[in-house]
């Protein structure tokens, strides 16, 4: 198990490294190796490579299958802390998609948790969400001036 892992993590950076090839992206054996990595240390519970793995399927997968587990990566990472990742769910919730409208609610939800692991630009959009209003969410002039001075302390503005 042990060796497993170390295994994994090795083919994973090696991976991430090829990665920035173009190269390496663009030759399918290649590339279908490099997301064989990624989705093997996804699987180790690892909240960084479920976080990029995430992305990578969802913003570069084919298919509404791939696009649906990148969505789901992103949402373990997200709950296990990671901003980044938290901040794009609320993006695509806020956008929808053909199988969900979009949905203000769950977009605070995970734009509040970006912020609370320190989003900065979560903390804004999630601002201006709160002083407009949004798909099933009424606009509330107190949670935006919440979110300010959240974003204030943050900035160091206070």
């Amino acid at each position: 198990m042990l060796f497993a892992k170390l295994r994994t993590q090795i083919g994973y950076s090696i991976a991430r490294k090829l990665f920035n090839q173009r190269w390496a992206v663009e030759n399918q054996r290649v590339w279908q190796w490099m997301q064989a990595r990624f989705a093997r240390m996804s699987g180790y519970d690892d909240v960084a490579a479920r976080a990029f793995y995430g992305h990578v399927l969802l913003h570069r997968g084919q298919g509404v299958g791939a696009k649906n587990e990148g969505l789901r990566l992103l949402r373990l990472a997200a709950e296990a802390g990671d901003a980044k990742s938290a901040y794009q769910l609320g993006v695509h919730s806020l956008a929808g998609s053909l199988t969900e409208p979009a949905n203000a609610l769950q977009t605070a939800h995970w734009w509040e948790l970006a912020g609370r692991a320190g989003h900065p630009l979560a903390l804004q959009r999630l601002q201006k969400l709160y002083e407009e209003g949004g798909p099933q969410l009424e606009a509330s002039p107190a949670d935006a001036q919440r979110i300010a001075q959240q974003l204030a302390v943050i900035q160091g503005l206070a």
